[in-house]
């Protein structure tokens, strides 16, 4: 990595502070991967900046996860769900709750979300003030002979030159805003939960986890919500799961346009959006329009070319394998940054980890990146581990799978007898012929996906087959025991929906 300085670097090059890991990057792996360092004993310096959105959004220390992204999203679903509830209260005895009365105040959330952000971002700060770790709040960028200037965001702008025989990347994604007149007018979920004022009638452009559980939580606060989408949604997760997912979403009032995009945005006189579509050329008037199809890397302030670190052409991420090595000797990469990783926080922080006992603990232990569990927090949850069903047909053939699958009714939903039960969904994915018939794929749409999904993901790292989920004693009543009540096949063309609490 030592290549030819340019004059500034040999100035400086006697002034340079020593560490043993230089991290770019305060998000979940960037934090994992440099306190387990100082754990371990490394001198260790921690490098983290926002670049303010478009509308000028900024934040501090944690990343996307903790201040745009996992943590608040879950807090305003829960939000969501907590209303919803509301409404269902009188039929257990709870007075004074008639639906009609309820209503919802957006500031009291934005504050009570931002105020949880905050104090994250200052546990992260203690944190590592008591590891011991050098804390730059600043933006990093490599010169040619691989050491690393700091320049601050303070208003003197503190320059700093750094070095050390490991660098890691871990920048994660930002949202991508598309190439439309107009486009600035709108705000992405960098902005979304910020904003000063009710979001009012929405448009939010994605089909991904990001479009869907935004949409989803807006139309449960309230909020007259429509999601534009040009192909597939959810495409990665299992088909069957996925259309339960979108019904419910239509269920609840929010309405779909499909096979359609942005062809331009404007303001109008009353401060409304006005965006025209492409195909059908009408235009419609929203008050606040979300950008949600896709996250892209934000490097270029880095340099990176300087030390010539590989990058995907196409998306512009880094090169990594296994290990986290780029093509760089001393430059590793982890996370959203990294060219083909899932983009899920809890990996980010596992793979930080694992580096960090590779590189100062003699371990030789790797992140498994297949078989990782996930959630998409839509109203009605959708959890899932290993293949879905187009997958393993590809890969086994028709005739090599078996589907177990059953619709349920969750048992909070049988006294106020929520219709939404009518999409929730638990499937089964086995090997055929297997001897046990191993289990490739499970798949929940329900209530608690995530909780009911965590458990199930530890067995299915280690193996279990339909006859293990099956010998399994059920928990009664819950909505987890439905995969242990598996009979029905896809296959055997029976009627999938359980019948009686018992069945």
């Amino acid at each position: 990595m030592m290549l030819h300085a340019q004059p500034t670097a040999r100035r400086l090059l006697s002034t340079a502070v020593p560490y043993d890991l230089i991290v770019i990057g305060g998000g979940s792996g960037g934090l994992s991967c440099s306190k387990r360092a100082a754990d371990l004993g490394a001198k260790v310096a921690l490098i983290d900046a926002v670049e303010p959105s478009p509308h000028g959004t900024t934040w501090g220390i944690g990343g996307t996860c903790a201040n745009v992204g996992c943590i608040p999203k879950k807090l305003m679903h829960q939000a969501a769900l907590v209303g919803k509830e509301l409404k269902y209260a009188e039929t257990y005895g709870w007075n004074g709750l008639d639906g009609s009365k309820i209503n919802h105040d957006w500031n009291t959330l934005s504050k009570t979300v931002n105020d949880r952000v905050k104090g994250n971002n200052w546990v992260y700060k203690v944190q590592l003030r008591d590891k011991g770790i050098k804390y730059y709040n600043a933006f990093a960028e490599f010169l040619e002979n691989g050491q690393i200037l700091v320049t601050g965001v303070d208003k003197k702008k503190t320059q700093t030159l750094l070095t050390a025989p490991h660098i890691l990347i871990a920048t994660g994604l930002r949202p991508k805003y598309p190439d439309v007149p107009g486009a600035k007018l709108g705000i992405s979920s960098d902005d979304l939960f910020t904003l000063p004022s009710p979001p009012g009638k929405t448009l939010v452009v994605g089909a991904g986890y990001v479009a869907l559980e935004c949409a989803g939580f807006l139309r449960g606060l309230g909020h007259d919500v429509e999601v534009l989408i040009r192909s597939r949604p959810l495409k990665e997760f299992d088909t069957d799961c996925v259309n339960l997912v979108m019904e419910h979403l239509k269920s609840t009032g929010i309405r779909i346009k499909e096979g359609q995009e942005v062809k331009k945005v404007e303001e109008t006189t009353e401060k409304k959006k006005k965006v025209t579509f492409t195909v059908t050329g009408d235009s419609e008037e929203y008050d606040t329009v979300i950008w949600a199809a896709g996250r892209v890397p934000r490097m270029e302030s880095m340099k990176l070319e300087r030390i010539g670190v590989k990058r995907n052409e196409r998306s512009g991420k880094i090169e990594a394998d296994g290990e986290d090595k780029t093509n760089v000797e001393g430059v590793y990469a982890l996370g959203d940054i990294v060219e083909g990783r899932p983009e899920l926080t809890p990996l980010a922080i596992q793979s930080g980890t694992l580096l960090a006992n590779r590189l100062f603990s003699n371990s030789t232990q790797t992140v498994r990146f297949h078989g990782i569990a996930t959630t998409v927090f839509t109203p009605l949850e959708l959890s899932t581990v290993g293949m879905t069903e187009e997958e393993a047909k590809k890969k086994y053939g028709e005739d090599g799978i078996e589907v177990f699958h059953s619709h349920f009714t969750p048992f909070e939903y049988i006294v106020p007898q929520i219709k939404d039960s009518q999409f929730c969904y638990v499937k089964a994915i086995c090997l055929r012929k297997d001897e046990g018939q191993k289990v490739v794929g499970l798949h929940f749409v329900g209530p608690n996906a995530a909780e009911v999904m965590q458990g199930y993901a530890v067995a299915f790292r280690v193996g279990i087959s339909i006859h293990d989920l099956q010998l399994t004693v059920a928990i009664h009543p819950c909505s987890s025991e439905e995969f242990v009540k598996l009979q029905v096949t896809k296959r055997s063309g029976k009627d999938p929906r359980v019948q009686g609490c018992c069945g």
